[in-house]
């Protein structure tokens, strides 16, 4: 079996790169797209720039986590200017080990004794 790479490197992700990965885990998505996905899933308390989210398509593009689709829908439901982008193999396990970090940091809050008395939804 081929090794694979280790995500925990580049781990924490920020926000705004969690909820990008997010945006894409279920399906391909061009910039606008991620955009308006972000600031829904989010109830609008993250919204992304189309700098930031292009300077962090480049560096996840860099580092291997998605790459752009050959994909593209109908000519009638697209911009050929637009690209589309999806997770790779890495790219989703670099969200499922952000996934697990992000747990075990609830996990450990929740096992103070500040936060016992506290109902979680």
């Amino acid at each position: 079996m081929a090794s694979q790479r280790d995500p925990l490197p580049l781990l924490p992700l920020t926000e705004a790169t969690f909820h990008v990965l997010l945006a894409l885990a279920d399906d391909e998505r061009h910039g606008y797209a991620i955009i308006k996905d972000v600031e829904a899933c989010t109830g609008g308390s993250v919204r992304l720039s189309a700098g930031t989210l292009y300077g962090l398509v480049k560096r996840l593009l860099a580092d291997g986590v998605i790459e752009e689709s050959r994909r593209r829908p109908p000519a009638n439901e697209d911009d050929e200017r637009r690209r589309y982008y999806r997770l790779t193999a890495f790219g989703r396990r670099v969200l499922a080990a952000e996934v697990e970090r992000l747990e075990r940091a609830v996990d450990m809050a929740r096992a103070t004794k500040t936060l016992k008395s506290v109902h979680f939804a």
